[in-house]
Parts: structure tokens; sequence; C-alpha cells
């Protein structure tokens, strides 16, 4: 998943970024003091005493206080598989982290290290379940040896473990990636995408429009749409509308290739799956959806049709201009 990590480097590479991860997933007391206006990318490759390169994915710094220059390091680490012992190579990039700081002589004004988050953002499919310190990783021993064992915690933020409805409500970049990767179909991305295109129109966010325009062509949609070529596209309003183009055409290839795999589903169970989809959409964008219109969804028997809403709801204004009212 070398793919997918760099294109989380790629998008992560962008402050607004970082402090949308931090704002929206860190609920802890001390995030609301950070100046998020003072973020800045640091390096996160070194070579340790023994001349052995290790890198890190990502290290920002940014100001705590208001009043006070100390620097909160906050080190990254991006996974797409569980590694049980996470711990350890976490504790081994700040234990690197730190020495660069001491060879630089970046201490705050007592004389002492910076306090460090470690940030583990993992997106594969099993749910984490690996020790989140590494002094779980040591075997405990009696007589007193238990005070010899390093202690160093991670912040895990495993996106599986994210609800829809938590997601769903915030204006928040971080958020919009998460919701793109847990997407399950095209209207499902649409959404994100007329969300993304309306909170980045402006021209100083155009890098990390184009960050996330890569990401979807060449992460994203391959995954996604397995078999299809997706061409190469350099905005997200481009990307959305590749989508809404062959989203018919894509959906009706799927169920051609479920009935040449045996996997023949009735004309009921496409229609159901069809108007879930719909009903969903329209819920995000609009709000609860009315018994009357719900009466109206049901009775709906095309699924070109169906799909065809979808992705027309994704950018609608409101009800009456997709004919639903």
């Amino acid at each position: 998943m070398a793919e997918h990590d760099n294109g989380y480097k790629l998008l992560f590479s962008h402050a607004d970024m970082v402090a949308d991860l931090i704002r929206g997933f860190v609920h802890e007391d001390w995030v609301r003091d950070l100046d998020f206006s003072t973020l800045e990318k640091v390096a996160g490759s070194y070579v340790s005493d023994g001349l052995r390169n290790r890198e890190s994915d990502m290290v920002w710094r940014v100001r705590w206080g208001k009043s006070q220059w100390l620097y909160i390091y906050l080190l990254l680490e991006f996974q797409s598989t569980v590694d049980p012992f996470m711990g350890v190579r976490v504790m081994s990039y700040v234990a690197l982290l730190y020495q660069d700081l001491i060879r630089q002589r970046c201490l705050t004004p007592s004389g002492k290290l910076p306090p460090v988050l470690p940030l583990v953002l993992y997106n594969g499919v099993p749910l984490w379940d690996a020790a989140v310190d590494v002094s779980d990783l040591i075997e405990h021993l009696p007589g007193g040896l238990a005070r010899y064992r390093p202690q160093l915690r991670y912040f895990l933020l495993d996106e599986g473990r994210i609800a829809d409805s938590e997601l769903v409500p915030l204006q928040n970049l971080a958020a919009a990636l998460f919701r793109l990767e847990k997407s399950r179909n095209e209207a499902d991305i649409q959404n994100v995408l007329l969300a993304l295109i309306g909170w980045l129109q402006e021209p100083q966010h155009a890098e990390l429009r184009r960050a996330f325009s890569v990401w979807l062509v060449q992460v994203l949609l391959p995954i996604r749409f397995k078999g299809n070529e997706i061409p190469p596209l350099g905005d997200l309003e481009e990307v959305k509308s590749m989508l809404a183009e062959r989203a018919v055409e894509w959906t009706q290839q799927w169920k051609q290739e479920g009935r040449e795999e045996g996997r023949e589903e009735t004309l009921e169970q496409v229609l159901a799956e069809a108007r879930g989809v719909l009903v969903r959409t329209v819920e995000e964008r609009f709000g609860p959806v009315s018994p009357e219109l719900q009466l109206r969804v049901s009775s709906m028997v095309s699924v070109r049709q169906l799909m065809e809403l979808c992705v027309r709801a994704a950018s609608a204004s409101s009800l009456a201009e997709l004919g639903l009212v």
C-alpha cells in the first residue's frame, strides 16, 4: 500500500490538513491553546549516532500558548496495516527527533526538550489491536524491574472506528478525507467532493485542491472502480464531472460482472440498494426524508433513474431541482 501512504503524505504536507486533523480528532484540553497559524513542517529524516538512517512519515511543530514559545512536535505515522510493535517504532522515531533537537539546541526556555505528540493515523481494514504504549510490549518481571520498563504512548486514530454520524456534520478537511475512504458508491464520493469544492475555492487552496485530485485519481478511484480506466484529471471539478458522466455506466458494469461471477441479484435487491443510496444522499444534503418522499422513492422501479438522481443530488440546491417535491 505504498501508493496509499504516499497519497496521505501528499495531503498532510499541507498545514490546513494537519490543523483539521488535530482540531477535529484529538479531543484533549491542550489542543485549545495551539496557535495553528504557526504550523511549520520540519525535517522527518534522521541519522542516528550509529549512522543508521531512520525516516518518520512527517513531523510538524506548532506554537502552544499565547505568551510562551513552547513548541509541540507532531509526529505523524501513516499505517495501512497493523504493526504489533508500532510502539517500538514510534519510540525510536521520538528518540531520534529528540537527538536532533539537542544537536540544534532547540530547547524550551527552561532548557528542556519540547513535548511530542506521536500520532498514528491508521486506514486499514481490520480494526487496530496493537498496544498503544511500548510498556505493554515488555514482559513484566517481579523484583523491581518494572521501574526500568520504558513508557511511551502514541495517539491512535483508527479511521474504521470513527462513526459516519461523527464525520458528516464536520466542516473539516481530515473528516472529508475519512469520508472518502469510507465511501460506498459514487454518490457518497460526490457528496464529499461538493463540500471540498466549496471549502477550497479560494486561490490559496489551489495546491491542496490538486493534492486531493491526485489522491482521488491515483489511489481511491482505482480501488473503488477496479478495471475501469481513470483519466488523468487535475482538479476536483473535473473529478466530479467525470464521476457524474460514468456513474450509470459503471453501476451497470458491476451488475453484469456480478452475474458473470455467479452472484445473480434479483431486480428487487438491486432496486432496494439503489433506493437506499438515494435516501442516504438526500438525507445528507437536505436533512430527514419525509414519509411522503420515502414512499415516492420506494415506488421507483428504474435503477438508472435512481442512480441518476443520486448523482444529481450531490450538487442540487433543493429537492425541487431534483423533481422530488
